[in-house]
């Protein structure tokens, strides 16, 4: 029994119980008598539950059978050493097998899953035990191999998750935007073609993630033809980068479904066709189309603008040449303006990634590099937050009609009845 004692004299000579110890001292033993007592508790309650199973002569069929060879195990409170008590179990088909400490674990489920957390974050495989051997107090079952292990196990993992079926969920909304970085064994950056969607309930979930070329119209339509032949049905409104491919793909293929500019990239686009003093007054007069509380006020908005960049028809054009898929926002709920204008949920997330390449220098191959950018966009869509107004998804898939953000009275009540049919399904 673990005895401590606060007089700093004590020494193990004169008190052989006694020693001193620190915190993390203290949580590893602690974590391994704890065990231990759980460990006998978990064999005592079986063999209690089994204890009238007997053999023809009366002897009982499950008994005690001493305790398996000691053997370390990494836990969050470092490494610790167990000895699993044994059963003797000679029911024929029955074997004991514990649910704390299963056979051949060596790392605690935790610890597993801490793994891949601290890869995908920037961790290099060959800073793994370097970094843990002192935490855990030993550097076990860290290495670069178990690693690489990992990515072989996403590379399936996304393979699965790319065919799965899509009749039972619906996507209102779609951001599509395709993301570049690095690989470091290959001349050519990975292209990865992003799909987030809103769900009815107003949840944001990764809907494709796949490899592409120059983001083409081609690769963009075979992934979305993937997604409606696994039962997707056409979105309403899909946001992406003007220069995408994807638009020819979504006419081809979702030729229903309404398109929408993000004002990101459609901003930087004109800045670029600007001279650099006039930036801080053009971004500005952007602001004022896109922050616009109406239609009619962007419109008033966009007509300052070319007036006033009227000698920069280049600049102007790509305004004014696109104000039905730029202004298309304006037709749906006020509430959802905010997440509409922009690819930003695609974006944001992505920074991840851009670090994760930045620190190793990109994916080894392709395929790894997409299932990182697979197993980081899982991770943190569980983090998402539901857009602003999610109560009104539903409204926008059963074809409501809004005006300037608001929805339109005279349909109220035909938008109540479809609720209880498209809507719920």
């Amino acid at each position: 029994m673990l005895k401590l004692v606060h007089d700093t004299t004590a020494t193990a000579e004169n008190d052989p119980e006694a020693m001193t110890i620190d915190l993390d001292e203290l949580c590893r033993v602690a974590a391994q008598e704890m065990l231990a007592v759980a460990l006998l508790a978990e064999r005592r309650a079986y063999l209690e539950a089994n204890a009238g199973e007997l053999d023809a002569t009366g002897k009982r069929l499950v008994v005690g059978n001493g305790y398996a060879r000691p053997r370390e195990v990494t836990t969050g409170a470092g490494m610790v050493e167990v000895a699993a008590p044994r059963v003797d179990d000679r029911r024929e088909g029955e074997r004991f097998s514990s649910a704390i400490l299963p056979a051949y674990m060596r790392k605690s489920p935790k610890v597993t899953e801490v793994l891949p957390i601290l890869y995908l974050r920037g961790l290099s495989t060959g800073d793994f035990a370097p970094a843990l051997a002192e935490f855990f107090g030993s550097s076990a079952g860290l290495s670069a191999s178990t690693v690489n292990r990992l990515t072989e196990a996403w590379q399936a993992e996304h393979e699965d998750w790319s065919g799965r079926d899509l009749s039972g969920v619906d996507y209102v909304y779609l951001w599509a935007d395709g993301v570049h970085f690095n690989i470091r064994l290959e001349e050519d950056r990975l292209c990865c073609l992003v799909i987030v969607g809103v769900r009815p309930d107003g949840t944001k979930e990764l809907v494709a993630l796949a490899d592409g070329y120059r983001e083409s119209t081609d690769r963009w339509a075979e992934v979305l033809r993937s997604l409606r032949d696994r039962g997707l049905a056409a979105p309403v409104l899909a946001v992406g980068d003007g220069a995408l491919g994807f638009w020819g793909a979504l006419r081809d293929v979702f030729p229903s479904t309404r398109e929408q500019r993000c004002w990101v990239h459609r901003t930087a686009n004109v800045l670029d066709a600007l001279p650099k003093r006039l930036h801080p007054d053009a971004k500005a007069a952007l602001a004022k189309i896109y922050e616009a509380s109406s239609r009619t006020a962007a419109l008033e908005a966009v007509k300052i603008f070319a007036d006033t960049f009227a000698e920069f028809p280049k600049a102007t054009t790509k305004i004014t040449g696109d104000l039905d898929v730029l202004l298309a926002f304006f037709d749906f709920p006020f509430d959802h303006w905010i997440h509409l204008r922009t690819t930003n949920p695609i974006e944001s997330t992505f920074s991840t990634v851009r670090l994760r390449t930045k620190v190793t220098r990109g994916a080894g191959s392709r395929k790894a590099g997409l299932a990182m950018a697979y197993k980081l966009l899982e991770a943190a869509q569980h983090r998402w937050r539901r857009i602003n107004g999610h109560e009104l998804v539903p409204l926008v898939r059963a074809g409501a009609t809004f005006i300037d953000g608001e929805l339109r009275e005279r349909n109220a009540h035909t938008i109540a009845d479809d609720e209880t049919g498209s809507v719920a399904a």
